[in-house]
């Protein structure tokens, strides 16, 4: 019986210790846990993270998990919980944001954090980004003490304020001020997860890297006049060439490993017919026909190739009759892990060529560049086991074109990967998807997600022996 038990272990990819959970029990609890924090309003701005850092504080500490609470600003509170193990392996770091972004209610069927269930939905405001990836972390935590689980690794937890819009009381002062208490070998964040199609799991993703956000001005400047005489000189004309000219720019394309390896992947998970161009990336007389049509048809893919640019603000002029003497537009540049930044901004300046335009960088809010996270580690491989085991499906690695804040992790040296839960591809475009005028989670793929989250940290952090 024994012999029996271990090779039961070594199949379901956990050590040895690990208890397999009451799963319709498990999913009770964490649908209840779930409902009250998406009913906690923490939108950011202003956030009041607080709110749902008790909420979690109060539920740990009713295990006996120790927990801190720690703030640089009261109402936006984080919460950095341990389980210790015996120190024979770096910590593993779980993290989940307690902020949401801010809601239009008159957008939504139902209230925005009402947490209704209706027709095998959950529909709120973060029940995507990022409440499933905090639950399911915080219900991993309760299960490891439940079980006494032993671990070859500290399995910390943590709570964040601010990632949606102020990284300064979240992860910027939990790095700077509280690094002993989260320093990790591993983390396990927000940004990947699984895609279904007609119902089906097709495929997952792990984010491994992100690029980096950056971004400019075009200031566009000449002699003001009067509108009834027009001048070649307008300040807005100047910056409407500009704008259009760089728009129009597609900068040289770059893979990196994690990118190489997706479109590669993605390509055997794919039509025929997108396999071909996906295939087509990679080879160099057939490249610039894929991106044009991955520029017209596949945003995401195409913003993976290159470092972006997405003019987003205009401003110019203040009266119908008379010309401006300045104008300017605002600039989303989204960088590539490795992007030479100042080269980039003066390829700009030579793509533009217009003397009357000035290309000034921004250097507010931005997240640190590092490498991208490796693909051959025990975490990787654990997540992707995880995944195959939950859901029986290949794992991807993604860069993401947004940003998150695992940035800052990264910078650090930290291994960090970005699961997430299963979601419709075609949600999104109906219009329920993070940051959607609605949002919703399949009560099924809350329950999965924290199965495969369960899964995962036994694998990484569970004792061997």
């Amino acid at each position: 019986m024994r012999i029996f038990f271990a090779f039961a272990l070594l199949v379901s990819g956990l050590p040895a210790g690990a208890q397999t959970p009451d799963w319709s029990k498990v999913n009770d609890e964490a649908m209840r846990h779930f409902q009250a924090l998406v009913q906690i309003d923490s939108s950011d701005p202003p956030g009041n993270e607080t709110h749902v850092a008790e909420y979690v504080k109060k539920t740990l500490e009713a295990e006996g998990i120790p927990v801190m609470m720690v703030a640089k600003d009261p109402a936006r509170a984080n919460i950095i919980a341990r389980l210790k193990g015996n120190g024979s392996k770096k910590p593993l770091l779980i993290m989940g944001h307690s902020d949401v972004v801010r809601v239009d209610p008159a957008k939504w069927t139902f209230p925005p954090f009402s947490a209704t269930r209706q027709g095998g939905y959950v529909y709120g405001r973060g029940t995507l980004d990022d409440k499933s990836d905090l639950l399911a972390a915080m219900m991993t935590m309760l299960m490891l003490k439940r079980q006494n689980t032993p671990l070859d690794r500290d399995v910390i937890f943590v709570s964040e304020a601010g990632e949606e819009a102020s990284t300064g009381p979240g992860i910027e002062y939990l790095v700077n001020e509280h690094w002993n208490d989260i320093d990790a070998e591993f983390c396990l964040a927000e940004s990947g997860g699984v895609r279904l199609k007609n119902g089906q799991a097709r495929y997952a993703l792990v984010e491994t890297t992100e690029k980096q956000p950056k971004g400019a001005r075009l200031v566009s400047k000449g002699p003001a006049g009067h509108g009834s005489r027009p001048l070649r000189t307008n300040a807005v004309v100047h910056l409407a060439k500009a704008v259009e000219t760089i728009s129009a720019w597609d900068p040289p394309m770059r893979f990196n490993d994690t990118t190489r390896y997706y479109f590669e992947k993605m390509a055997t998970v794919s039509t025929p017919e997108e396999a071909a161009r996906f295939k087509g990336l990679f080879d160099s007389q057939k490249a610039p026909a894929v991106r044009e049509y991955l520029a017209e048809h596949d945003p995401i893919s195409y913003s993976m190739l290159h470092t972006s640019i997405s003019p987003n603000i205009i401003k110019g002029g203040y009266q119908v009759n008379v010309i401006p003497s300045e104008a300017e537009a605002t600039l989303d540049i989204r960088a590539l892990p490795d992007e030479n930044i100042a080269a980039f901004y003066d390829t700009m300046r030579k793509v533009i060529n217009d003397p009357s335009i000035e290309v000034i960088p921004e250097t507010a809010n931005q997240r640190p560049g590092a490498a991208p996270s490796k693909l051959d580690s025990d975490a990787y491989h654990a997540v992707e086991e995880a995944y195959k085991k939950i859901y029986g499906v290949i794992t991807i690695p993604l860069m993401s074109t947004g940003a998150t804040d695992m940035a800052f992790l990264r910078a650090k040296g930290v291994q960090c990967y970005g699961v997430g839960a299963m979601v419709d591809e075609e949600d999104a475009p109906k219009g329920y998807g993070p940051h959607s005028d609605q949002e919703r989670i399949l009560e099924q793929a809350l329950y999965k997600h924290v199965q495969f989250f369960w899964q995962a940290v036994n694998s990484i952090a569970g004792a061997k022996h």
